[in-house]
């Protein structure tokens, strides 16, 4: 007998650490998040209305490369790892192309989380962290298809990564992870006893 995987869900991993000069230019990027954590009062109501544990722009602020020059140099790197992506998922994309179309800024308090969702309207969205100190959350991933799984029986508990029903990946500054929008993900709650700072973005295709 033989068995194969199909509909395999594909998560893209680098680092930013690597990358000459890596130190400063995520220190500007921690500093970059501050500032606008500090300074965006639009955020920090949206915030307090909705009980979000910490600070996101996400619902305020849609031009940080202009606001702050780290983000600038962000988004060149995130663009060419999502054109990497693209190639690996072998999407077929005619006469578009990938584009940036949201980049916000996440800084969790601890003990706050961020509940399962997906991104809509987003062929592929992710997160590159910044600051992720000792008991900083994971990112959780859910299988896809684990609404139509009915009643079936749990995995064991030393299951295969590509078998289980979430599957908790670890980040450190400067990890960038990637992943089409569809996939329902979360971050449990912080168990850190400092802030944990991520930018997270969204590419549409266009």
């Amino acid at each position: 007998m033989a068995t194969r995987s199909l509909f395999v869900t594909r998560i893209y991993e680098a680092s930013l650490a690597g990358d000459r000069d890596f130190s400063v230019f995520n220190e500007e990027l921690d500093d970059a998040c501050r500032m606008l954590a500090d300074e965006d009062e639009a955020g920090q109501a949206w915030c307090r209305a909705n009980a979000y544990g910490g600070y996101t722009s996400y619902a305020s602020l849609d031009d940080l490369p202009r606001r702050a020059r780290a983000f600038g140099p962000l988004k060149t790197k995130l663009d060419r790892h999502a054109g990497a992506f693209a190639k690996d998922l072998q999407f077929d994309l005619g006469r578009g192309k990938l584009k940036l179309d949201s980049l916000w800024v996440n800084i969790l308090d601890p003990r706050a989380a961020h509940t399962g969702h997906i991104h809509p309207h987003s062929v592929i969205s992710g997160t590159v962290y910044v600051d992720v100190p000792k008991g900083a959350s994971a990112l959780k991933l859910e299988d896809p298809r684990l609404p139509l799984m009915m009643a079936a029986p749990p995995r064991t508990a030393d299951a295969d990564e590509t078998a289980r029903s979430f599957v908790y990946l670890q980040p450190q500054a400067g990890t960038i992870l990637m992943w089409e929008s569809w996939l329902r993900h979360e971050v449990p709650a912080n168990a850190a006893r400092k802030e944990r700072i991520s930018v997270s973005f969204n590419y549409g295709w266009r």
